[in-house]
């Protein structure tokens, strides 16, 4: 596996790649890897000749610097779990890398940025699209890589793919769970030992939202039910918990049509760390 911090340097590997008719896999993350980005790493080790795998903590996304400052950075460690996985090329730029100069183009995705992480974290989503963008022209990829936990992160980028052109292949993978129902999450590692034993509370809210959308239930009724459950846990606080159209994820009222997908989604707080996860379920 090859270390790459240059982005003129992966250009060119990349590039070579291309015109040698290889194909090229691209798995983005900001580290602190787990099961669920080795995953991914593995899929795109079978599906193409050559993997890249991009290690940015990308601070326009962040719109809390606290948050940014406190994200886990563990590149030796990831470095040591990506080569067994299948990576070739591990890319690791700076902030002078991947922003050469402040950008002021901005993104507007319309009413899938207005709900949910659109609404509650204000240009998260311009962020995630020009990092993402920027790591699409540099790598190339035949096959892009993410995971489902960050449902509305994929919506934005199938929809930031469509409307730039972008020449690949968009992969989903489902969330990777612990063995209690907490989605792997790099920022699992920042909980205390007390949060992270009722953490597992976010899954089983979400779940019981999703069953009762599945009984035939109102999207009210669910929604309901499921703050409740969370409000009889101490040490969480909700953020918000929405249930939405899967394709939209605008917000569903009443209940599901016979076949309609439906998210469920959350966002809470515990003990200062901010987790979210989902639960797709078809009615």
């Amino acid at each position: 596996m090859e270390i790459l911090q240059a982005a003129a340097e992966l250009q060119a590997r990349t590039e070579k790649w291309r015109q040698s008719g290889q194909h090229i896999g691209l798995v983005p993350t900001m580290g602190a890897l787990h099961e669920g980005h080795l995953q991914l790493v593995r899929a795109a080790a079978r599906e193409n000749d050559v993997v890249v795998v991009s290690i940015f903590v990308n601070p326009t996304q962040f719109n809390n610097p606290e948050d940014f400052r406190l994200y886990p950075r563990l590149p030796e460690a990831d470095a040591a779990l990506l080569e067994p996985a299948g990576c070739t090329v591990l890319f690791l730029p700076s902030v002078e890398q991947m922003y050469p100069q402040p950008t002021v183009l901005t993104f507007d995705f319309g009413p899938l940025e207005r709900v949910m992480e659109g609404a509650h974290r204000p240009g998260h989503f311009n962020g995630v699209a020009t990092v993402v963008s920027k790591l699409f022209h540099l790598s190339r990829p035949h096959r892009a890589y993410f995971g489902q936990k960050d449902l509305q992160q994929v919506a934005i980028i199938r929809q930031l793919t469509a409307d730039l052109s972008f020449d690949l292949e968009l992969v989903a993978f489902p969330t990777v769970r612990e063995a209690d129902g907490l989605a792997m999450s790099s920022r699992n590692r920042r909980l205390a030992a007390p949060d992270r034993a009722v953490a597992p509370a976010l899954h089983a809210a979400l779940v019981h939202a999703a069953d009762l959308i599945e009984a035939g239930e109102p999207a009210e009724a669910a929604q309901q039910a499921a703050t409740q459950l969370l409000a009889a846990t101490p040490g969480i606080t909700l953020e918000y918990l929405a249930i939405a159209d899967a394709q939209t994820l605008q917000p569903l009222t009443g209940a599901a049509r016979p076949g309609q997908a439906v998210a469920v989604c959350i966002a809470a707080h515990l003990g200062g760390v901010r987790l979210i996860d989902n639960v797709v379920v078809q009615a």
